[in-house]
């Protein structure tokens, strides 16, 4: 159901504009790697602010107050059910689909509401073009343990990378949609992008972590959004 008084214009103006192209994504666990093909898609410029995540839910759950810091200490599905919300604010079709009797969540690749996005498009985005595994000097561009003091920061105070969007190094992990190894660790969910507390080691666009969709949430983990080219 569409909200009235929702202005889905600002939403749109926070989302940026991603080319297709390829990608290749390492597992250092596995020592694998693989390719993955991106279709052009839109992402959110920021990570998805306390602000915005409490006009859409009614739920303050962050560790760290303020209305422009990112939205943390929530879960994948916390951000799936977001985005879902999002979408039906906006009169657009839900991306994910909850399934009661076995208390499953569903993809659907077709819809046209807001979503989280692939690993294979953030780490995409994030490199903006290059191969590198950061896009400039990590204290220009990211909050991490060495500059945060010990707190996350609003978003957009560092610098952007070339495809026009910030914070993603530093600041807080953020969920993306994959579940990391089936077989291995069942429904986790992936996590991209270093926090605030991290070393700057850890802090790269090819990092890589998971954990459970539903019970784990921690104080430097967020997400942003995503959505398919109309």
């Amino acid at each position: 159901m569409t909200n009235n008084n929702f202005d889905i214009s600002f939403i749109n103006k926070l989302l940026v504009e991603i080319p297709g192209g390829e990608i290749e994504l390492r597992d250092d666990r596995i020592k694998q790697k693989w390719t993955v093909k991106i279709k052009p898609f839109l992402l959110g410029k920021y990570p998805v602010t306390q602000g915005l995540y409490h006009e859409i839910t009614n739920q303050k759950p962050s560790e760290f107050t303020g209305t422009n810091k990112p939205v943390e200490t929530v879960s994948w599905k916390d951000a799936v059910i977001f985005c879902n919300k999002l979408s039906q604010q906006a009169g657009l079709i839900p991306c994910y689909i909850f399934h009661i009797e076995n208390d499953n969540i569903s993809f659907n690749p077709s819809a046209n509401g807001f979503r989280l996005p692939s690993e294979a498009e953030w780490q995409f985005a994030c490199q903006s073009g290059s191969k590198d595994i950061r896009y400039d000097e990590l204290d220009e561009i990211a909050w991490y343990k060495d500059n945060a003091e010990d707190t996350t920061h609003e978003v957009g105070q560092k610098k952007a990378n070339s495809f026009g969007i910030y914070d993603m190094l530093g600041n807080v992990w953020e969920w993306c949609s994959d579940v990391y190894d089936e077989t291995v660790y069942g429904s986790y969910r992936v996590f991209r992008g270093g926090g605030w507390c991290d070393q700057k080691r850890s802090v790269m666009a090819t990092t890589r972590r998971r954990s459970h969709p539903v019970s784990f949430k921690i104080d430097d983990l967020g997400f942003r959004i995503a959505k398919n080219r109309d």
